[in-house]
């Protein structure tokens, strides 16, 4: 079907009056841009990031072909903040949201509407997770698969809508696990109808059919891998159990974590399943992200067919990541590298950028980088507001002065005592649980795992202190519940949201 005679099936999906904050003049040689998201990705389930059970020959090469960034984070890691960070380009205090909530209905500065601004064609396709759910903060328009989630009353995602089209007799939840339980089963349908493929399908589809002058800016979203963890069949039947790492567990995470065993509670975020059961989700998880690399093999062959990938920048990320029962955890909202760290892959094309291919980075990179990478390489001034930086700094030189250390944080979520700050650098982690003021150290070089909690160390209590007045000195601008006498303060309440969240009305 011709593309635009399939957007006339989509509901309400698209806007054909975007908002823009600035006339513009194109600048000569703007590159096309893809930024591909999947969701709940761990940064050590990549093939680049030597796990042999992840078939993901298309991801690798873009960062072969490009930059794998191996120290990227999701600030405030769970999928509402993580998306207001994409949007804003800023820090969880400055966009406001400090926790899991609903995603502002409007920012001052946001990304598509600052790519329309400076001369993009937007759209984006699979999921958003924005309020209401068919706001669409500037995209042109929009293709939504929101995992089954119904929000706002009579809402209906786009994938839905084509579902019940051409499969009016089955079901699309058929397989029978819920997305936030992580069982492992194959797609009981045909792999043409998975969220998954649609979402390929709707993406190269964009690119064959688009015929504008102006340059596009291309959002795939991905619903998986997060759970369900449901491949089909071929990706799970190519997944040798053997080749899965096991899961992290120390003997702190043992202590904490390890009496919560839940069997019948199949969404718990603390649960002890044993080894049999996690290493199933864990295999699940790699054959999904498999399904999720061929689509974008066919992104990458679509680009190709039409002479377009030296013209395009392709960044590939994630929301957040998934502890896969690292410690005896699930799901995400932990400052731990399963939970917090995500991959960051980008590739650019060669009438784009002069730079050497193949770049492993080591800066601490995080979600508010996107947006200033984005504008950067549109020719596109950054908006002060912005408190990340292009990602084209260090691959091409200039990243003089890159920050040395990222903050991370989130809200009370799950149970009264996962409510944390925390600060990492190229060697250290350090977290405050501010619900009882306990403290975690964590030395990343020497344990990338996290198994070995040093925070009661003897011999680690200078280095302990320096990160403590560190964390101190981070919080001080929010005020005395943040902080008291010069350390970081206990906090009984849950603060979900900045006094720079924008009020509904605002705009």
């Amino acid at each position: 079907m011709h593309y635009v005679a399939a957007l006339l099936l989509l509901s309400a999906s698209a806007q054909t009056s975007p908002q823009t904050d600035a006339t513009f003049v194109r600048h000569a040689g703007q590159p096309n841009i893809i930024f591909i998201m999947a969701d709940q990705m761990r940064a050590d389930f990549l093939g680049c990031a030597d796990n042999a059970s992840v078939h993901s020959p298309n991801l690798d090469r873009i960062a072969a072909e490009g930059a794998h960034f191996r120290r990227a984070y999701s600030s405030t890691p769970s999928c509402t903040p993580a998306r207001a960070a994409v949007l804003t380009g800023q820090a969880p205090w400055n966009h406001g949201m400090l926790g899991y909530s609903k995603v502002a209905e409007r920012y001052s500065k946001e990304l598509p509407r600052l790519m329309e601004s400076a001369g993009y064609f937007s759209w984006a396709i699979g999921k958003n997770h924005f309020h209401p759910q068919r706001n669409t903060h500037g995209y042109r328009g929009v293709e939504l698969d929101e995992s089954g989630r119904v929000q706002d009353s009579g809402f209906v995602s786009d994938y839905r809508q084509w579902f019940a089209r051409v499969a009016p007799k089955q079901d699309p939840d058929a397989t029978g696990i819920g997305w936030n339980e992580y069982p492992a089963k194959a797609y009981v349908l045909d792999e043409k109808l998975h969220p998954t493929t649609w979402t390929g399908d709707r993406a190269v589809a964009f690119l064959q059919d688009y015929k504008k002058d102006q340059p596009f800016f291309l959002k795939v979203s991905f619903a998986r891998p997060h759970s369900p963890y449901d491949p089909p069949q071929r990706f799970l039947d190519a997944v040798d159990i053997q080749d899965v790492p096991d899961f992290a567990l120390g003997a702190w995470s043992e202590a904490a974590n390890g009496n919560f065993r839940n069997p019948d509670k199949l969404s718990a975020a603390r649960n002890n399943l044993g080894k049999a059961v996690t290493m199933e989700s864990r295999r699940a998880y790699a054959a999904n992200i498999a399904f999720i690399d061929e689509q974008v093999g066919r992104i990458l062959a679509s680009l190709e067919q039409r002479e377009l990938l030296e013209d395009t920048l392709i960044i590939f990320t994630s929301d957040h990541g998934d502890m896969l029962g690292d410690h005896h955890l699930w799901r995400k909202t932990y400052a731990y590298e399963g939970s917090a760290g995500i991959p960051m892959l980008m590739r650019w094309g060669s009438k784009t950028l002069e730079a050497p291919r193949g770049q492993n980075r080591d800066e601490l990179v995080e979600l508010r980088d996107l947006l200033p990478t984005f504008l950067d390489a549109a020719g596109a001034k950054i908006p002060d507001s912005v408190d990340g930086r292009s990602l084209l700094d260090p691959v091409s030189g200039r990243g003089e002065g890159w920050r040395d250390r990222l903050d991370l944080e989130h809200s009370r979520c799950y149970w009264a005592g996962n409510k944390w700050t925390a600060l990492v650098s190229a060697r250290w982690k350090y977290i405050f649980h501010a619900h009882d003021g306990s403290e975690q150290l964590f030395d990343l070089v020497n344990d990338p795992k996290e198994q070995n909690d040093l925070a009661t160390r003897e011999d680690h209590q200078v280095v302990l202190e320096v990160w403590r007045g560190r964390m101190a000195n981070h919080l001080e601008e929010r005020g005395e519940q943040w902080v008291k006498d010069g350390a970081p303060a206990m906090r009984k309440g849950n603060t979900l949201h900045s006094p720079n969240y924008p009020p509904a009305d605002w705009f």
